[in-house]
């Protein structure tokens, strides 16, 4: 699970140097918090990286002619590049959709711990990479526990990547003892009550399979955030709400507005690691424009993707190229990459 950085609801305002405005969601937890304690490594604050060079809000309004936003508060931002960064929302605990503050949120992931731990039969709905990640790490942590996963489709995974990484995620699951219900779809979904502790709930399948547990955990996809942009940029947006941008990531007519992340329209999954790839790209291209160098385009490749199948096992490719457990476990699985976005962030990970 990609370690992302959170802050908290709505599109929020970043201002690095004058003149430039990044409006921006706020980033998910790690899709599991197991074990206890770990998810107060994946909260890191804005306004300490950014001091008065970050704003708090929610953005209800932007206007490229005059070149503001507007905040719900009424403050206006004037910008002379705009980077969006809306991201996407989804199911808790994937994403997390209250307005509370830092030290409340970290406290409800570490409530669904509990819940977990109360929990003898856990059952995650959907097996995107996101919830064979969830199933993995909750049976990796509590191998005890009778976990099911259930899934629309027969392959497991994001279908970008290789039919022999998907099989070995479903490999490593039997072999932790997941079970598998494939190509069936929860039929009763809207009245669940996902996260919570529940003794003998009774879930159907479309197909009539009837699965009794104690907790079910969400995992059932995104979408894209477009509230803050869809009054401006309505016409620029591709029929699943992101923007449509061009080789240099700019929005579609806009020589100073840049999509980057979930909400620009790229054929490439939606991906924290891509979205650090757009940003950069973005961040120099503001610079070229201003120096009159060139800008530089962007081109997904080789898709790159790491699964971590809990803290022990993992799977994944590099460059289109399979890897295997040693490598994803180094790289990812041992700390979900979160050390990485503490020193990105320029702040020491608390212990």
């Amino acid at each position: 699970m990609l370690a992302r950085l959170f802050s908290e609801q709505g599109q929020h305002m970043g201002r690095r140097e004058e003149g430039v405005v990044s409006v921006q969601r706020r980033r998910a937890l790690p899709l599991s918090p197991l074990p206890t304690g770990f998810a107060k490594k994946t909260f890191i604050s804005y306004s300490v990286t950014f001091g008065d060079s970050f704003r708090q809000g929610k953005v209800v309004a932007i206007d490229p002619e005059r070149q503001q936003v507007v905040l719900s508060d009424g403050e206006e931002l004037h910008y002379s590049h705009l980077i969006l960064a809306t991201g996407s929302d989804g199911p808790f605990p994937g994403k997390f959709n209250q307005v509370i503050d830092m030290e409340s949120a970290i406290q409800t992931y570490e409530d669904m711990v509990k819940e977990v731990e109360k929990s003898q039969r856990i059952l995650v709905v959907g097996g995107g990479a996101a919830g064979v990640e969830m199933a993995a790490e909750i049976k990796t942590e509590y191998p005890d526990k009778e976990v099911t996963l259930i899934h629309s489709k027969m392959a497991l995974a994001d279908v970008e990547l290789l039919p022999s990484v998907r099989q070995v995620v479903k490999e490593i699951l039997l072999r932790k003892g997941v079970r598998l219900l494939l190509g069936e779809k929860v039929s009763d979904i809207e009245n669940l009550r996902p996260n919570q502790f529940q003794k003998d709930m009774v879930v159907r399948t479309e197909r009539g399979t009837e699965v009794v547990v104690d907790m079910v955990v969400l995992c059932t996809g995104i979408k894209i955030n477009s509230s803050a942009y869809a009054a401006a940029f309505g016409d620029k947006m591709a029929s699943n709400g992101a923007l449509k941008v061009n080789k240099h990531l700019q929005v579609e007519g806009y020589e100073n507005i840049y999509a980057i992340g979930d909400c620009a329209d790229l054929k490439e999954p939606k991906m924290a690691y891509h979205a650090g790839l757009h940003a950069n790209i973005a961040v120099t291209n503001i610079i070229n424009s201003l120096t009159q160098k060139p800008l530089k385009t962007y081109e997904p490749g080789s898709l790159t993707f790491l699964l971590s199948m809990g803290r022990d096992d993992g799977v994944g490719q590099v460059n289109g190229y399979y890897v295997g457990r040693l490598l994803v476990t180094i790289a990812k699985s041992r700390d979900l990459f979160v050390s990485k976005s503490w020193k990105n962030m320029g702040q020491t990970m608390p212990s």
